[in-house]
């Protein structure tokens, strides 16, 4: 009999950021290590981490970190986790260490694991399943203990036709079922999705069609780890006699990796080179990014691109999925796109590249699984309640579907759910902007927010050190306020307010400059408001010669 916790420092009423605690007695496994990227309201902050604090405090008990695949909503915040904790043991598939290692982790850091292949911890031990999702070698894991298993199923969709590196294991799942299945954690993002998710994420057919009725040269914006959707690219091309030619470092290496270990399957004269990009019939995949979405085709779109330039013959295939987040900005590349004359050729509505279960999916796992108790994870709240509607329909008794938020404690103590645990662990958001591995916080970002909404007033002046008088200024300089030239009046009012005030606090040969500062930017913020009801940002720098 064992003592079990299970929360999130991430995951929960959200998108991404997916990273899954669960505690055996002592011991502390980790389920997933994954980022969220930061909307247009997160002033130049590239991607958000959860807050490893918790870990850190517990790093000797921490036994591993588990990776179900190698999509950046569930591993990209792997690198900072290992920044934390140098000895953190990550546990991956090939291709999500491949990743891994591709964007600078250090490939001694991560232990590679095979599906179906038991890694032992005492008396815990860690299973992995394959399941089918767009990524390949994703897998589910089945973490045994003396209670009864518990099981966290990452992505997944249940298609028979997804073979190979992409195929699933029902019979194992079905296996465990059998076994006991203390707790489920299952995902929710495409819970309100009535059906299977399966047949409407293959779009061979589509890009067929496409290509079918398009003669001239294609440009395919792909995401690098959507490994399927970029197969069905290259089934679609085949006996068309076109040349595929891959524009980016980056994919190429995915893409050459993925066809040597047997994820992409093409021959090789299927592949161009940059001799082959303004070939006619060419097809060129261009490598797009989730943090910074449509980017490279806007990068062509407005001439900067260094090898492609876009021609009013161009069909432009958007082979990536659609985020809510995103949406202003594909409007806005496709409208540009339509100027230059180009054809544009989008996913229909009853078409997704996201492969997450659907109902139907969500209904055969808890249906094979026959958990104790259910826990839905991942997505935001509305559809993780969506998920639990789906068990209750399966008649899993309602006190034994627990929704939760980031932080909040599931306690299990000999098999059973303790109702009066009301334990919270302290969650947060860490926003990471550029190379720096330190949170940005939000002060920071109300501080952008105010830049790009207001501007900012520099209030300059240069006091002698001796005479303790005036020697240069007060100079205005202004950013993203008002026009100096067309504001002459108010600048030198400006100018005024700064030096009465400066002025004021010289007392008895002896300068107040925090005082100097307080009461210029009180008083001036008054004043600018009153002119233009605009609270810019306003610096004063004094110093002394």
């Amino acid at each position: 009999m064992c003592n079990i916790k299970i929360f999130s420092l991430g995951g929960l009423n959200e998108m991404g950021k997916n990273c899954y605690v669960i505690e055996i007695d002592k011991d502390i496994f980790v389920f997933d290590c994954g980022l969220k990227y930061a909307n247009e309201n997160l002033y130049g902050i590239d991607y958000i981490i959860p807050d490893f604090e918790y870990l850190i405090k517990n790093k000797n008990r921490i036994k591993g970190v588990f990776l179900t695949h190698g999509h950046y909503e569930n591993m990209g915040a792997t690198a900072d986790l290992i920044k934390e904790i140098p000895k953190v043991k990550v546990f991956a598939t090939k291709f999500t260490k491949f990743i891994l290692t591709n964007d600078g982790v250090d490939e001694k850091k991560i232990t590679e694991i095979v599906p179906h292949k038991k890694i032992n911890f005492g008396p815990v031990s860690v299973f992995p399943i394959s399941v089918n999702h767009s990524s390949p070698d994703s897998v589910m894991y089945v973490i045994n203990t003396k209670d009864g298993a518990i099981v966290y199923t990452g992505d997944f969709i249940i298609d028979p036709k997804m073979m190979n590196k992409y195929s699933m294991d029902l019979g194992k799942i079905a296996y465990v079922g059998k076994q006991g299945v203390l707790a489920l954690l299952s995902e929710s993002v495409f819970s309100e999705h009535i059906g299977h998710t399966s047949p409407s994420h293959r779009l061979t057919s589509l890009f067929k069609d496409a290509i079918k009725h398009h003669e001239n040269r294609m440009l395919f914006a792909v995401l690098p780890t959507h490994i399927y959707t970029i197969q069905e690219i290259f089934d679609a091309a085949a006996n068309t006699h076109r040349k595929i030619v891959i524009m980016g470092k980056n994919l190429q290496n995915i893409i050459n990796f993925s066809k040597a270990n047997g994820y992409l399957d093409f021959p090789d004269n299927a592949l161009g080179d940059l001799s082959n990009i303004d070939d006619k019939d060419s097809i060129l995949l261009i490598q797009d990014s989730k943090d910074n979405p449509y980017a490279s085709i806007s990068k062509i779109i407005n001439g900067y691109d260094k090898f492609i330039k876009l021609k009013s013959t161009d069909t432009v295939v958007f082979a990536e999925p659609k985020y809510d987040s995103s949406e202003k900005t594909l409007v806005k590349v496709q409208n540009d796109l339509a100027t230059h004359g180009c054809n544009i050729v989008t996913l229909s509505k009853d078409k997704t590249i996201l492969q997450h279960a659907s109902s139907e999916d969500l209904m055969i796992m808890i249906d094979l699984l026959k958990p104790k108790y259910y826990i839905p994870v991942k997505g935001e709240y509305r559809y993780m309640v969506g998920n639990a509607n789906i068990a209750s329909e399966l008649n899993m008794p309602k006190e034994n579907i627990l929704l939760k938020q980031n932080g909040d404690v599931i306690e299990i103590k000999n098999g059973k759910l303790k109702e009066d645990c009301f334990d919270h662990i302290k969650v947060n958001d860490i926003l990471i902007d550029g190379n720096s591995t330190e949170d940005v916080g939000e002060l920071v970002i109300k501080d952008r927010e105010m830049l790009s909404e207001n501007g900012i007033v520099l209030i300059s002046a240069t006091i002698s050190k001796k005479d303790k008088v005036v020697l240069v200024g007060p100079e205005v300089t202004t950013r993203g306020f008002i026009y100096v030239k067309d504001s002459s009046e108010m600048i030198e009012e400006i100018k005024k307010i700064s030096l009465n005030i400066i002025e004021r606090n010289i007392v008895d040969n002896y300068v107040e400059y925090n005082k100097i500062k307080n009461e210029i930017r009180e008083e001036l913020g008054k004043y600018l408001y009153h002119e233009t009801e605009c609270k810019p940002m306003i610096i004063a720098v004094v110093q002394e010669v």
